[in-house]
């Protein structure tokens, strides 16, 4: 059984409204859901094709996209991101035969989520579209995200001139692999969060599509020289989601 530390495993649309949640991504993705026992109850199971690779759940206040980092030992650590300034959100439990998981508000105010599969990580591979393909946190404070992640996730850490000024930051595992970036948040009005970004086959098209469906465009397609072609933007509810299309492998 094969486990991948600090890769980002899952992704869930917390809201007030999963089925308005739902009815917007199915349109805008093609993604499909499937209904999948939990207890007493019913996990909303987002299926890009054959791969189950999020859900929808409720949420008492706003909407977000709440990221799953997997992580060696769930309850070790919780503890030591407590101690090192970050809030409880969720302690540890076990989440039925699926896996063992808890959350936490990272010291810059971004939730993030502690999981441990039952099961062996997805192996890295190509992403289909409609997979998610990049994690990125905007935050106030790089800094103090940098030092919270690195030492709790056990992250290294490369940076890229930004312009104008700043730069932003690539957070690595094991063999130079990147898992996410973070960079200063656009908006000092917004909180710090994490963006997942989706694989699509058209950026532009795929924007114009949201933004008929009741999205805000927050950025128009934009080409980045060697990444792709990416656009932002926040769903019906206020969650803040990333689409690109990745330049083709040289």
């Amino acid at each position: 059984m094969s486990h991948l530390p600090g890769k980002f495993v899952w992704f869930e649309h917390a809201s007030s409204d999963p089925a308005k949640a739902q009815a917007f991504y199915e349109s805008l993705f093609d993604w499909r859901v499937e209904n999948m026992p939990m207890g007493d109850q019913q996990y909303a199971m987002i299926m890009n094709g054959a791969d189950g690779i999020g859900g929808f759940t409720q949420a008492n206040e706003g909407a977000r996209w709440v990221s799953y980092v997997s992580v060696p030992d769930v309850d070790k650590t919780y503890a030591a991101a407590l101690a090192v300034g970050a809030k409880s959100e969720s302690p540890p439990m076990d989440y039925g035969p699926v896996g063992r998981g808890a959350a936490v508000v990272d010291p810059t105010g971004a939730r993030i989520s502690l999981w441990k599969s039952a099961q062996a990580d997805r192996p890295d591979q190509d992403t289909p579209v409609g997979g998610w393909v990049w994690n990125e946190l905007a935050t106030s404070d790089p800094q103090a995200a940098l030092k919270f992640y690195t030492g709790l996730i056990g992250y290294t850490q490369d940076a890229m001139p930004m312009n104008p000024g700043g730069a932003y930051y690539l957070l690595k595992t094991e063999g130079d692999k990147g898992r996410a970036g973070v960079m200063q948040s656009s908006d000092p009005k917004m909180p710090s969060q994490w963006v997942p970004y989706v694989h699509v086959g058209d950026c532009d098209a795929t924007l114009a599509k949201a933004a008929q469906l009741g999205a805000t465009v927050c950025m128009p397609a934009t080409d980045i020289p060697g990444v792709g072609r990416i656009g932002m933007l926040r769903d019906p509810q206020g969650a803040s989601i990333a689409v690109i299309k990745p330049m083709p492998p040289s």
